[in-house]
Formats: structure tokens, C-alpha cells, sequence
């Protein structure tokens, strides 16, 4: 999941953006936590006088950096399913801002923490501007928790008195420092993401333009070259098959010669609409491989199905011209038509080239016919 395509939806693609960064930004965060309570209790006056302490503020910090480390991304890339993983990610997140905001509230407020008062306060201005730098995708979300991280210990400086004016008010001013920066992180990374969901959508726009033959808007060679394989390997499997008619329009030159290369190009059009009446599932990949010649995948067709459908589409031909520029244009087409045989087609290439043979000996035979590829 984490490399895999995402969803150029909107939404889905936001959370999709949102989930990868969230997951890469805080899969070690939580051992600095483990680490900063870890000094705070050992660098205490006594810290042999709080071993219940200091091993439950270790194993609740500990546990959490774990669950964060081993929540794994879901497999379904779908809004449902992501938003989910994200609500239980920064539940995660939220407990361990509150469990840090309590274990300094504590050690501020108990005079054998004195001597590590100090990593406790550099510890939460650690953790607020990670915080603020890391996760501006849901501003108000970090907010809670950096209100968790830094009410505590504003609260226990304030119940400390003039000794710990000085800390208290330094503390404060860097908490609108941060706010501000969360504030422009998040516009930052709104920008940041748009921008990156316009960059797909372009790319996808000329992945789709390079695969589709401009004239008929159907797949083209390079569609072909993609799909055939990947149809193909389904086609290998028990219960699966993998049907091809190739296509070619009889006697196209003359219409070029006759009519002029604009009837020639509206032929190919009315040509490539006629195949879509007929071959209309959405499992069919119709493709136009260059000049008059067509073809048509159909995954999950027997040789008898598509060699019904192929039939009934030369016979519509045969039967109904087309109305071009207030002209009857007749045309007919011939076919070949084959299955993959796994026992008889070493790959891709060999199983194109029997039904092409099907093809050329259908026009070999006169044309305006169907022949099956020999098995």
C-alpha cells in the first residue's frame, strides 16, 4: 500500500497523501519519548525511590511507540479505509501527548525532579515544535496535542512562583511561536498538496493521451503493448481465457482514392462507433493498431463466444453503410479470430501472430469473412 498507485480522487488522494506522511513522520518519534522520561527519572535526585514510576512511564511511553511503529498502512486504498487508519493513528498520537503532558506535570511539580527540570521543559519544546513542523496536515488535531504537551507544564510553572517566572514566560512566547508556524505549515502543505494532485492528474492526462489513437479515441500499438500481457497471465490461469479478433477493413485504399482522405478518416471513426455498439462490455479493450486494421481483446471469452460476437459485427457491417457527409459509404471487414492455447502459444507474440494468420487468410479467401485461428 504505501507504493502503490494512489486514487486521483480528490478526497481519497488527500488522505491517501495525508496517511503516507503521517506514517513516515512519526514511526520514531515515539522513542524520543521513551528516551526524554527516561532521563527525566534517572536524572533525578532519588530515582531509586521511584522505581514503580519510572518503570510504568517506560512501558506506557514504550508500548505507544510500538503501536505507532507497528500500525501498518491499510491494504485498501479506499476513503473509508484510510480515514480509519488515520483516526486510530492520531489516537495514538494523542495519548501520547497527554501521557507526556502528565509525567511533567508530576516531575515539575515534585521537588527530587529539581534537578531534571530542565530536560523536562527542553523535552516539551522538543516535542511541540515536532509537532508543529511534522504534522500541519490536521491543524487542529496538532493543536490538542501540543495544548497536551504544554498546559501541563504551563500550569506547573505558574504553581512554582516567581522561581520559575522567567521559564514560565519564555515557555509562553515560544507557544505562539509555534502557532504561527503551524498556521503557515498548514497552508504550506495545503498548497504543497494540491500541487502534487495537479501533477498527477497531468500525467495521467498524457498516460492516457500516449495509449489512445487520436483519430477513433480508441486504445492504440502502445495499449496493446501494455495490456496484452497483463490479460494474457489471466488468461494462463484454470477457468480463465483470453479471446483476440483482429480486424481489418476491406478494400480501405479505394476509399481514400474515391472519397478523399477526410472520408477516409470519417469511415475510420464511424468504424471504431460501430465497434462500440457491438462490442460494448466494459471488460472489452477495443484498440485501433494502426491504418484500417483493429483489434479486441476480450478476457473471459470462449472462442465460440467471441467468434459469435465477431460474426455479428461483420454481419451489421455487411448489412447497415454508413451515413457520412450525406453519403452511403459501404464497407466490409475481415476477421480473424482466436483463444490463447497455453499448450500452443509460447507467449504473447506467437498467439497475435496465429490469429493474424486467421485474418490473412480470411482475406486471402475473399475477403468480408471470419476465419478461426488453427488450433
Amino acid at each position: 500500500m504505501p507504493f502503490a498507485q494512489p486514487s486521483l480522487h480528490p478526497e481519497v488522494f488527500r488522505l491517501w497523501r495525508e496517511a503516507q506522511d503521517t506514517r513516515v513522520r512519526t514511526r520514531l518519534g515515539g522513542i524520543y519519548y521513551v528516551l526524554a522520561w527516561l532521563l527525566i527519572w534517572l536524572f533525578s535526585s532519588t530515582p531509586a525511590a521511584y522505581p514503580l514510576s519510572g518503570l510504568c512511564g517506560t512501558l506506557y511511553f514504550g508500548l505507544l511507540c510500538l503501536l505507532r511503529l507497528y500500525h501498518r498502512l491499510p491494504e485498501e486504498n479506499s476513503q473509508r479505509a484510510l480515514q480509519r487508519w488515520l483516526d486510530l493513528h492520531w489516537v495514538l498520537i494523542l495519548l501520547t501527548g497527554l501521557g507526556w503532558g502528565m509525567a511533567q506535570l508530576w516531575a515539575l511539580g515534585n521537588p527530587d525532579f529539581q534537578p531534571s527540570h530542565g530536560v523536562t521543559i527542553l523535552a516539551t519544546v522538543a516535542f511541540g515544535t515536532a509537532m508543529a513542523f511534522n504534522f500541519p496536515m490536521r491543524k487542529r488535531r496538532t493543536l490538542a496535542v501540543i495544548a497536551l504537551l504544554y498546559l501541563p507544564a504551563l500550569l506547573a510553572l505558574a504553581l512554582a512562583g516567581e522561581t520559575q517566572r522567567a521559564s514560565l514566560v519564555t515557555l509562553s512566547v515560544y507557544l505562539s511561536y509555534l502557532m504561527l508556524v503551524l498556521n503557515r505549515s498548514h497552508r504550506e502543505y495545503g498548497v504543497a498538496l494540491a500541487l502534487e494532485q495537479e501533477l498527477l492528474l497531468q500525467r495521467a492526462h498524457l498516460e492516457r493521451l500516449s495509449h489512445t489513437d487520436r483519430l477513433t479515441q480508441l486504445g492504440n500499438r502502445h495499449a496493446l503493448d501494455s495490456l496484452f500481457p497483463v490479460l494474457l497471465a489471466g488468461g494462463q490461469q484454470p477457468n480463465n481465457s483470453l479471446a483476440l479478433v483482429l480486424l481489418d477493413i476491406d478494400f480501405f485504399k479505394r476509399v481514400n482514392d474515391q472519397h478523399g482522405h477526410g472520408m477516409g478518416d470519417a469511415c475510420l471513426a464511424a468504424f471504431a462507433e460501430r465497434m462500440r455498439a457491438v462490442f460494448r462490455r466494459d471488460s472489452d479493450a477495443l484498440l485501433r493498431l494502426g491504418g484500417e486494421e483493429f483489434a479486441v481483446l476480450m478476457p473471459d471469452t470462449s472462442l465460440e463466444q467471441a467468434r459469435q460476437r465477431a460474426e455479428t459485427f461483420r454481419d451489421n457491417l455487411a448489412r447497415h453503410a454508413f451515413d457520412i457527409q450525406g453519403q452511403h459509404l459501404q464497407v466490409t471487414v475481415s476477421l480473424g479470430v482466436g483463444c490463447f492455447m497455453p499448450h500452443r502459444d509460447a507467449g504473447a507474440d506467437a498467439f497475435f501472430k496465429r490469429v493474424d494468420d486467421a485474418l490473412y487468410r480470411a482475406k486471402a479467401e475473399g475477403r468480408n469473412r471470419l476465419v478461426l485461428a488453427q488450433e
